[in-house]
């Protein structure tokens, strides 16, 4: 059953003492990388950790998600290998560029391991524009679960000078909301690279989710508390949500499309937004 998708810790497969720490880690979700974080001659090693991890590892208070190495790379395959041989049940592929791509991958993924969850990489400049034809591959594909942004390929890609308030790269990562909510995706934003910048981070996790992001990627654990706090709903949110709620739940509140609220027009789809806030919060 999907859980809260607020905050997603990468965890390099080399790094046994990382891997050791999960447990007593409040993110929501773990993404085990066998890609960006690995070099090439760790490659296998990092296979070989995930493997053993992954066997006996069961943790439902969060998912797990392996990153695999693109598919045009020698890893690919080796990759695909320890997916049957582990308890884990979903993976991220990055490089996505066409909705062909994303198809083609997530039918080897299944043959694999059938009903694997499978999220895809956003992160070159091809998959901006691409981003709601990939999206569309859940129409045929439920197990499809989500975008994660990869903000740094994306802006290397593309050659722009990254700033604090990612100005070049908001309209892209709008464009990758929109195409991810109108397949009900989630879609986890881009990690934060200063890791001493907690002020520069919040800034960056606020915006993230004022934008419509379901989540943050993160690089340490330092990040986690703070990226659960930005995306939890707040006391105040919870409120204004249960009055909603309570509102159209009233003597005639069924029959009728829209009431005043606090001197406010309260329609029906605002009640649906706020069933999704008591949700997030765990109070529906």
């Amino acid at each position: 059953m999907r859980g809260k998708r607020r905050s997603a810790l990468y965890v390099p497969g080399t790094n046994e003492r990382a891997l050791a720490k999960i447990g007593s880690l409040p993110t929501d979700m773990i993404i085990l990388d066998l890609e960006d974080s690995i070099a090439p001659s760790r490659k296998a090693e990092a296979r070989d950790r995930i493997l053993d991890f992954g066997r006996d590892h069961v943790d439902r208070q969060r998912e797990f998600i392996l990153r695999l190495n693109a598919a045009d790379t020698p890893f690919w395959r080796q990759d695909l290998a320890i997916l049957a041989g582990c308890s884990l049940r979903a993976v991220l592929l990055p490089k996505i560029r066409t909705a062909e791509d994303a198809g083609r991958q997530l039918r080897e993924i299944e043959s694999v391991v059938p009903g694997c969850g499978v999220w895809f990489m956003m992160e070159t400049p091809e998959s901006v524009f691409n981003a709601l034809s990939i999206a569309a591959v859940r129409r045929h594909h439920e197990n499809v679960q989500g975008f994660v942004v990869g903000t740094n390929d994306l802006a290397k890609d593309a050659e722009i000078q990254p700033d604090r308030n990612r100005t070049y790269l908001v309209s892209w990562l709008m464009q990758i909301v929109l195409a991810a909510k109108a397949f009900e995706l989630d879609v986890i934003d881009g990690v934060y690279n200063d890791i001493a910048d907690a002020e520069g981070f919040r800034l960056e996790a606020l915006q993230g989710r004022a934008m419509g992001m379901t989540g943050k990627s993160l690089i340490h654990p330092n990040q986690i508390v703070p990226t659960n706090d930005i995306y939890s709903p707040s006391r105040d949110e919870i409120d204004r949500a249960r009055r909603i709620v309570d509102a159209f739940a009233g003597e005639d509140g069924d029959d009728r499309g829209v009431l005043t609220l606090d001197g406010k027009m309260v329609e029906r789809l605002h009640l649906v937004q706020a069933e999704k806030v008591l949700a997030r919060a765990g109070e529906l």
